[in-house]
């Protein structure tokens, strides 16, 4: 990577969507048993910067562009920091501090990432990072990170491009989708983008284009004319505030193995989870969730098999209606399964991709108003990660659990962050303070929605399991 280099049109999307309320920052915590050894903390974390520019550069506007520049004055010292948390240093404590770094901007004027070690009474020390997202998505800020990273407690003094692959197991459907859609090579025209425009602005004309657009035009015309989601206490104005929380961690192979019983995806079983609890919190509230459906948007991963892990976003998005009027845990799971398949199988993920980058070329108002047209759309962010499947070191100390928290866009409120590592799978929720003021009673439902599921492949009839409501009749039956 050269010392200046022309920020693509997707990244510098990403780049001005910062807001007061919501800003672009993805937000990471690395649990460890023990103490890490500071001066070989540096050592690795210098190995990645060698090995991925980026983090040495600014971002910087010239002329109307935006360039990643080298930062002459660059100082480690300025980007690994020590903190200190309050009273117990425990889990509240903790979750504090990411929502503050979360509700915080990063310095502009230096590269857009700080990584802060802590000292925890949860069993070993932290490490809380974050980046602005126009560096990276997840995907490949994992893959950057994975570099730090020994396979034995013993560090590696001749650093190599660290473990596998982090995506491992479940690499092959998402890599071969992502490989499809870029086979595809999509790309708006004017022509396309200046509909958008109008149905986002007009909805008025949306009957006459309907009729005469077909595969990537009419895929456009059904994100631009979907209808806001519905009116809950997860939607609404949100402020600069953020809540943090996460859950138990739980055993992956189960969650295969209840998988491929019910011949439903890790994705479903896991964003299924996520929609029983916040169904469980509605219905806590004494809100009414018959009829009801909140809308995710969920990222796809649009790189190929053989990609590089370069930094830089490539992924699409799919919107997703969560079924949370369902009170059945298998017609949930089903219904999840059912509408990410049609998702699947669509333009979309391509098209938004494809959109990003066309805001990212238009005028900053421009961009403004297509996120706040598109935020209405959904009330949150839900987003699943796969990790190493093996156990990590750093600087000598073993990581023990590792979590992030994803950004959210306009007015979106809650964004959820499913991460898989090392045999077990865990869900962080962030939320809006004004919107939701306790995620805890969300991500503490995440575990029991999962243990309903795997309890009902146990524990029933095998000839009943593609059937919820002969399931339902079965346990009725079973009670009297």
């Amino acid at each position: 990577m050269s010392l200046c280099e022309m920020i693509t049109c997707v990244d510098t999307a990403w780049l001005r969507m910062d807001r007061p309320n919501n800003l672009m920052q993805i937000v990471g915590v690395l649990m460890f048993d023990g103490q890490l050894d500071e001066g070989q903390l540096r050592h690795n974390l210098l190995h990645t910067i060698a090995q991925q520019p980026r983090f040495r550069q600014r971002a910087v506007l010239e002329g109307g562009v935006y360039y990643w520049r080298e930062d002459t004055d660059f100082d480690l010292d300025l980007h690994l920091k020590r903190v200190i948390l309050p009273g117990d240093a425990g889990q509240h404590e903790l979750e504090k501090l990411v929502a503050d770094f979360a509700s915080t901007p990063l310095n502009p004027q230096r590269p857009l990432w700080e990584i802060h070690l802590t000292d925890t009474s949860l069993g070993g020390q932290a490490l809380v990072m974050r980046f602005h997202h126009a560096i990276g998505d997840g995907f490949s800020l994992i893959k950057a990170m994975l570099t730090m990273m020994d396979e034995t407690p013993t560090p590696t003094r001749e650093r190599g491009l660290g473990p596998a692959d982090p995506h491992h197991e479940q690499q092959s459907d998402e890599d071969h989708h992502g490989s499809r859609l870029l086979r595809m090579g999509l790309k708006m025209t004017g022509k396309i983008w200046s509909k958008y425009i109008e149905l986002a602005t007009n909805p008025a004309r949306i009957i006459d284009y309907a009729k005469i657009t077909r595969d990537v035009t009419s895929e456009l015309v059904t994100i631009a004319t979907l209808p806001d989601d519905s009116p809950t206490r997860f939607k609404g104005e949100t402020g600069s505030t953020k809540r943090v929380a996460w859950s138990e961690q739980i055993p992956l192979p189960d969650v295969k193995a209840v998988g491929r019983v019910l011949g439903c995806s890790v994705n479903d079983l896991l964003i299924a989870a996520a929609t029983g609890a916040f169904r469980g919190y509605l219905e806590e509230k004494g809100d009414e969730t018959g009829d009801l459906s909140v809308r995710s948007l969920v990222p796809v991963n649009m790189r190929g098999p053989h990609d590089k892990g370069e930094l830089g976003n490539r992924f699409g998005l799919v919107a997703l209606d969560l079924p949370v009027d369902l009170d059945n845990p298998l017609q949930r799971l089903y219904k999840v399964r059912e509408r990410m398949q049609a998702l699947k199988s669509s333009c979309q993920p391509a098209v938004v991709l494809n959109l990003l980058e066309a805001i990212g070329m238009a005028p900053r108002t421009v961009q403004q108003q297509v996120v706040e047209v598109l935020s209405a759309k959904a009330s949150m962010v839900i987003t699943n990660v796969p990790g190493p499947q093996q156990t990590l070191y750093l600087a000598g100390a073993r990581l023990r659990q590792p979590l992030f928290w994803v950004p959210q866009a306009g007015d979106i409120g809650i964004g959820v962050s499913i991460l898989s590592y090392d045999g077990k799978v865990q869900l962080g929720l962030i939320t809006d303070k004004k919107r939701i003021p306790d995620p805890e009673k969300i991500v503490n439902r995440f575990a029991h929605e999962f243990e309903q599921l795997l309890l009902l492949v146990l524990l029933e009839p095998a000839d009943l399991l593609e059937d919820p409501e002969a399931i339902e009749h079965y346990l009725c039956a079973a009670q009297a």
